[in-house]
């Protein structure tokens, strides 16, 4: 069987990182998906989804991504079974996102304060003698 998903939208609100019981990373967040076909008036139609994102994924995401920017997801649908406050059953469709891509340029300004530092200084990362050299503008930490 087959369960792949491609989808670029923008985001809603800020993506959300939570840290399971385990430490496992998971974040939440919802995207807008415009269509690519426009009505009558000339206005198109948006799609809104659910996704949620584990471990890498949900570090890089939460990391470099803030409401509005545009992202390219590739993933699976899933499903949910539940049971509101009333006792109904209700279904939930969301996209477990596997791969997370930038879809537009870097924004002037940094997108939030609390942002992750992913170059190799800020994670305390000391290449070994034998390794080549970091990707330009990046130094190497003195031994």
């Amino acid at each position: 069987m087959l369960n792949k998903i491609t989808i670029m939208g923008r985001l809603c609100a800020d993506p959300e990182l939570r840290k399971t019981a385990s430490g496992i990373s998971v974040c939440n967040a919802r995207i807008a998906v415009e269509r690519n076909y426009a009505d009558q008036d000339g206005e198109r139609e948006t799609d809104f989804f659910n996704v949620v994102a584990w471990r890498g994924a949900a570090d890089f995401l939460c990391g470099y991504f803030a409401k509005g920017r545009r992202v390219v997801l590739d993933g699976r649908l899933q499903t949910r079974n539940w049971t509101d406050r009333d006792g109904n059953k209700r279904v939930s469709v969301e996209i477990v996102a596997e791969s997370v891509y930038f879809a537009d340029s870097k924004p002037a300004a940094p997108a939030a304060e609390n942002r992750y530092d992913y170059t190799p200084e800020a994670s305390g990362y000391i290449p070994e003698e034998d390794e080549p050299a970091p990707a330009k503008g990046r130094k190497r930490k003195a031994a």
